[in-house]
Formats: structure tokens, sequence, C-alpha cells
């Protein structure tokens, strides 16, 4: 383990900052939710009937739109969502079968009713399921096939070890921008916001920019056509939801942000949808290619690659190391006051629980033992910790997106 100062400037302090978020209702966050659930559904399957868990991963999911027909007044969705699944795991334990294909499509069905409106499965949904049990090289023979629950992993078992070579990052605190874009996105999308604006679609994007301190949000967000009468009711609508958003931000910012909402209308193509997406019109999602862990895109900050939904919860260290590397970041900023960033690598087969590298980065930290020892102590109880991690992303979950 390494702990660094780092004396470049502080994002905030940056002359130019651009950040994005891919809301809950976007094709790419719907797939990587659809992924997430599908592996907690059949981890929580697996330790029910077997007491521990299946060799899986469904971090390959794709995201089909469907066809809609709408106008202001109305709107059906006339042809359905395609989910497909692909990826590898577990069909059957023994002589017992795993319900793959009723776990997916409850996962797909699940998240899919939450992030649109009016969402009905039996109507709007098609899943394919293309996952494999077939055997890699250098694998035992039991780890897709098991022939019964001892071949399967206990959670917290000493001998887990990583499952690939990954590299992850993460930092903390957010700068003013992230707070601002992650703010409005979970605004819009929240319980309160929509029960007072159920005419509101889910697939919100938020595009932040800061010139210096200069803050400018474009935010688009669909509107449900059934709801909306006519072209000037839309513009109205626009109006009152902007203000809204304009609202939040003069809370949380103490400097003034312009805001634009559905720019892309130009006075004539109001931005409608069926249910809530662009995914009614046929829009293709996958999993990575939105939100990173903390729920933004932020190409100005360091930012792991790997696409943590879906992966194995048990030893998969592209999606332990990635929550645990921010978490360890805001827990060390915390200690010290400071912006700071982590670094973890690690090989394949190398302990849960000793990664190769773990690269402490502290901005403006004059080094003083007394802190080091500190920080290394967090560290090395975070890496301790991956059987809670591993639990709480089975049981309570948490979100990566």
């Amino acid at each position: 383990m390494s702990v660094q100062p780092d004396f470049r400037p502080e994002v905030d302090a940056l002359p130019y900052e651009l950040v994005e978020r891919k809301g809950v209702g976007h094709p790419d966050t719907m797939a990587d939710a659809i992924a997430e659930r599908a592996s907690r559904y059949y981890a929580t399957h697996c330790l029910s009937r077997f007491g521990r868990v299946a060799h899986h991963w469904f971090d390959k999911v794709l995201i089909f739109g469907g066809e809609a027909d709408f106008d202001f007044g109305r709107g059906e969705l006339v042809h359905p969502y395609t989910v497909l699944f692909a990826g590898k795991a577990a069909l059957r334990c023994g002589s017992e079968e795993i319900p793959l294909d009723d776990i997916l499509h409850t996962a797909a069905a699940d998240v899919l009713t939450q992030v649109t409106t009016g969402f009905e499965p039996d109507k709007h949904l098609r899943v394919e399921n293309r996952v494999v049990d077939h055997q890699g090289p250098g694998r035992g023979s039991t780890r897709y096939r098991p022939l019964g629950p001892a071949d399967l992993v206990a959670p917290g078992d000493p001998a887990l070890t990583s499952n690939d070579c990954n590299l992850l990052h993460g930092y903390a605190p957010l700068s003013r921008l992230e707070r601002a874009v992650l703010g409005v996105e979970q605004m819009i999308t929240g319980e309160e916001f929509k029960a007072a604006n159920p005419d509101t679609g889910w697939d919100v994007k938020v595009f932040g920019s800061r010139r210096q301190d200069d803050f400018r949000l474009v935010v688009n967000m669909p509107f449900i056509a059934a709801d909306i009468e006519s072209f000037d009711h839309y513009q109205h609508r626009v109006g009152q939801c902007r203000r809204a958003v304009q609202e939040l931000l003069d809370r949380v910012l103490e400097e003034r942000c312009e805001v634009l909402l559905n720019p892309a209308d130009r006075g004539v193509r109001p931005y409608l949808t069926v249910l809530g997406s662009v995914a009614d019109t046929g829009d293709v999602g996958a999993v990575g290619r939105g939100n990173r862990v903390n729920g933004l895109i932020t190409p100005m900050r360091p930012m792991s690659i790997e696409a943590p939904a879906g992966k194995n919860p048990m030893d998969h260290t592209g999606k332990l190391y990635n929550v645990l590397a921010h978490r360890l970041a805001a827990q060390i900023s915390d200690l010290c006051g400071r912006p700071v960033e982590t670094h973890i690598f690690t090989s394949k087969e190398a302990p849960l629980h000793r990664p190769e590298e773990v690269v402490v980065k502290i901005r403006s930290w004059q080094e003083d033992e007394s802190t080091r020892a500190r920080v290394g102590e967090i560290v090395t109880a975070g890496l301790d910790s991956t059987y809670g991690l591993t639990e709480e992303l089975i049981h309570s979950g948490i979100t990566l997106w």
C-alpha cells in the first residue's frame, strides 16, 4: 500500500469541468439495473435452496426498445421491449434445476415497472435467455455444473480469491457540479417530484458544465404523451419543471446556475414518450455504457471502466473493489478533510482481502506518519470487510449506476 500527497489542483479549482448523468429511465441505466437485479435474485435463490451461491455473471445485458404510437393526449406501446441476457451461470445444482428463466424475467419486469410509467410486463416485455453453463480453461468441472451444494461457494469463505484481473478507482468528495448534476436527476425521478408531476418521464439526462464559477445544466426530460394535451400545454409544463429544477439548484449551490430544459425542442418538437423512456421508440441500452459506480460520468476524474452490474458478488473484484474504492476514498477524506483518490489493482486468484496494490492520494497533504498509519488501518479494515460487502450487495442491494 502507498499513501501519497497529491499537489494537483482540486477539481473545483480547475477552470473548466464537465459532468453527465444518465437517469434511471435511460436504456443504459435500465440495463445496469436489470443485470444487478438478476444477480441478486439468483444469489438469494441459491442461498435459500442450497445455503451457498452458485457461480454466475449477468453483466452482458442488452435492452432493445420497443415501438410506440403516440401523439398529444394518447400513447400506446405497439411492440414490446426485449431484454437479452448473455452470460454464464450454473443452471442446476446436482439434480435440482435453478429456475433461471423465471429469475431473469422477474428481474427485468421488476426494474422496468419501477422506472417507467404504466409498464405492463405481460404486454410490454420479452426476455431472451442466452446464458450458458460452458466451462472455461483451467476451471474445475463443477464450477458451472456443481454436483451438489458442497461444490458451491459459501459467503465469507476465506479461500475466496479474485475472479479477474482488475484496476479500480474511487474519489471523494464530489465537486459542486457533480453534486448538482446528481441531485437534479435524483429529484426529478424521486417519489416527491413524481407524485406532484406524474406526466414527467424517467429517461432524464443531465449534462453539467462549469467555467470558473459559471454553472450551466442541460436537462433532457420526456413527458408522458397521454398526459400532454397540446404543444402549448407541453411548453407550459416544461416551464414549470424548469423552475422546479432552478429552485433546487438555488438551494444547493451558492453560485447561480443556468438551467436549460429540453433545449432541443427548438419550438416544434416536443419530447414525448409513452412510458417515459426513449426505449419506447427502439433505443438500445447495454450494461457498462452509462454511469460509473458513483452515479456519474466524469471524464475529468479517474474512472473505472469495469461494468460491475450483474457480476458475481462473491468474488468478482471488478464489482467489490469498485464499490470499495469509493467508500475508502470517502472515509479517508472525512479523516483528512481533503480530497482523496484511491486506486486498487488486483490480479486473478489474489486473496480477496489482499490485492496487489492500493494507492491512496491525498490532495495537498503534508505527510505525517500518524495520518499514514490511520489511512492504513482504514484500508485494511475495508479490505477485510469484503464479506460484509457481498452480504450487502445480495440482501440490501447497492446502487451501482
